[in-house]
């Protein structure tokens, strides 16, 4: 079979030396995340739950670098890396992928990192830090922000928990699929930044479903207003990116409804243990609710808006 031409689109890496790594999850974040690391020089295993992903993976990557290959099991694939990335579902899927049998865990030399970009608990990173330590191991808990666009075009924001030595050395090589790479705190600190990212995000497209929904109803020309107020104290990257396909019904955009309503699971809970006062969120949670039950459940996160109006024709 013919290699593919790659899924991402490439673009000049920082220099730094080649490292042997691994891919754990090749979903719509993970296949061009390890595209990156692969088309950055860097020899890289893989390993995905369906095998016939991870063998897609190898012969479209190999045209960018030779030293790629799959695994049958997490454990196989990270025998001998320097680093393993991980990015799997929520917290049951990243425990089975790492403790679990057959888990990464087991695989890892001593020293070696696993890097966590799950959206997943902080509860969670703590505890697989604890494990990894335990272990010989390092553990960075790094869920990212920037959905499928920034995973293809490598303009991942990535919030990082863990141990500045341990974060120092996989920096340089995680800059091959991020804009943004920053250690904010202990272990668990990366998820919670990642809980307020995900708030903001929701009050955000609430606001913005409203907003688009009034100029409809008030028979305004969306576009023209949109481009107007995005100039001025409005402006979002939610308003610059999905106000106008919004109107038009357009919800195909990878962040999916379902994994939002997981998300903000997480977020609540946290706010519960926490004392954190969340009503907006609690709200948008609800509203994302009825979009599931409108069959939306894999529709983009702006779809919102669907709730409020009859989107107009594509």
């Amino acid at each position: 079979m013919t290699a593919q031409t790659p899924s991402i689109n490439t673009r000049p890496y920082p220099s730094s030396s080649s490292a042997k790594v691994a891919f754990i999850g090749l979903g719509v974040m993970g296949y061009p995340m390890a595209g990156h690391l692969a088309a950055a020089g860097h020899e890289v295993v893989v390993y995905n739950r369906t095998r016939a992903k991870a063998q897609q993976w190898v012969e479209e990557f190999a045209a960018v670098q030779a030293k790629v290959a799959f695994a049958d099991t997490p454990e196989a694939a990270a025998k001998d890396a320097d680093i393993v990335f991980g990015c799997v579902g929520n917290d049951d899927d990243l425990r089975a992928v790492t403790i679990g049998a057959g888990g990464a865990f087991a695989g890892m030399k001593r020293g070696a990192i696993y890097v966590d970009h799950t959206t997943a608990s902080a509860d969670v990173a703590r505890e697989l830090y604890a494990a990894a330590k335990a272990q010989g191991l390092q553990f960075i808990d790094a869920p990212v922000s920037g959905g499928q666009a920034g995973a293809q075009n490598g303009q991942l924001t990535v919030m990082c928990g863990g141990d500045q030595e341990v974060f120092d050395h996989v920096a340089p090589v995680a800059q091959a699929f991020s804009r943004a790479f920053t250690l904010l705190g202990g272990s668990g600190a990366g998820q919670l930044a990642k809980m307020v990212n995900q708030i903001a995000i929701a009050g955000v497209v609430q606001g913005l479903s409203e907003a688009v929904a009034f100029a409809m109803q008030a028979g305004l020309d969306v576009p023209a207003v949109i481009d107007v107020i995005s100039k001025g104290a409005a402006q979002s990257w939610q308003m610059e990116n999905r106000a106008k396909t919004m109107a038009q019904g357009q919800f195909e955009f990878g962040f999916a409804v379902d994994w939002m309503r997981k998300d903000l699971g997480l977020v609540l809970e946290e706010g519960r243990r926490n004392g954190a006062h969340l009503p907006v969120t609690a709200l948008v949670d609800q509203f994302y609710s009825d979009v599931q039950a409108m069959g939306g459940q894999r529709w983009d996160t702006s779809s919102l808006i669907a709730r409020l109006v009859k989107p107009a024709a594509k």
